[in-house]
């Protein structure tokens, strides 16, 4: 049994090759081989899953965080033949937020986990924007959620406290956006801190930002932000995200929905799955258990 496995060396703390040399014995004594291809730049690993021939693996493996998986999962939905194999997550990266919803992010028991070859399905979002249709297993996020992301790169090097660092200081630096928000039949026009659509429960590291979300129930949790919150109560909330106590707040509004869509007077950056890629306006709709990945 061979598994297509992608490694991306420049995931987490760069951490990935080495943990590669530990897992792999765990499958060898297994009868599984890992066929090893190591990314190189942005954007190869889904160029890798759109051009390899699928049908000599049993599954794709990834050693890396979600912005691997999001590639992985790009390729695979863009591929000319429509062939979909299972999916199995180590995780190496810094966040690894899809993984904490699994409770797998120790790579040895994800390892563990995946050579049961137990299997589930997944719900994914496609995202229509400007110049692109694009596939998101994780997070959606407009206004502070992008403000975050973009800062949080800076501070890649102290690790996962990044964001936490990155939030406290765009709460400082608090900006407001005007935005329509469309979702569950209702038009919403007004200002907001942040809109973050939610496939899975975490993201950053550990913040429990839709505690209601599950990866298969067909619904994407989408959580706004009014803009006229204060910075101190801003503050004051944020250490609610790691608990989740965060949707109980007055200034918070939590929807479930199958498709909703953000327009913005000018073509705002995006944060899909932690990665600032594609801008404002957006259109997204659940494809529900569209990926099937080893747990």
């Amino acid at each position: 049994m061979k598994f297509l496995t992608i490694v991306n060396p420049f995931s987490g703390k760069r951490k990935s090759i080495q943990i590669f040399d530990k897992i792999n014995p765990i499958f060898n004594s297994n009868e599984i081989e890992l066929e090893k291809f190591e990314t190189k730049f942005q954007s190869h690993a889904q160029e890798l899953i759109q051009k390899t021939n699928l049908t000599a693996y049993k599954g794709i493996i990834i050693i890396g965080g979600d912005g691997t998986f999001h590639e992985v999962v790009n390729g695979m939905l863009t591929r000319q033949d429509k062939k979909k194999i299972p999916i199995g997550i180590i995780p190496t990266g810094s966040g690894n937020s899809f993984m904490m919803d699994l409770k797998l992010t120790d790579p040895i028991k994800a390892a563990n986990s995946i050579i049961t070859l137990k299997t589930k399905y997944i719900d994914v979002a496609k995202m229509y924007t400007p110049k692109n249709i694009r596939y998101s297993i994780n997070l959606v996020g407009w206004g502070m959620v992008t403000d975050v992301g973009i800062r949080s790169e800076s501070y890649r090097l102290i690790g996962p406290i990044r964001y936490t660092l990155a939030s406290i200081i765009e709460i400082i630096f608090k900006k407001t956006r005007k935005a329509l928000l469309e979702i569950n039949g209702k038009k919403i026009q007004q200002d907001f801190t942040f809109i973050v659509a939610c496939n899975s429960m975490n993201i950053g590291k550990g913040m429990k930002m839709a505690p209601n979300a599950k990866i298969d129930d067909g619904l994407i949790d989408v959580i706004t932000v009014d803009g006229n919150i204060k910075r101190l109560r801003l503050l004051s909330v944020l250490p609610k995200l790691f608990s989740g106590a965060h949707i109980y707040e007055p200034e918070v509004n939590y929807y479930q929905t199958n498709n909703f869509s953000i327009t913005t007077n000018n073509n705002d950056p995006l944060n899909i799955d932690g990665e600032i890629i594609d801008s404002t306006p957006i259109k997204v709709e659940i494809m529900p258990k569209e990926i099937e990945i080893f747990n």
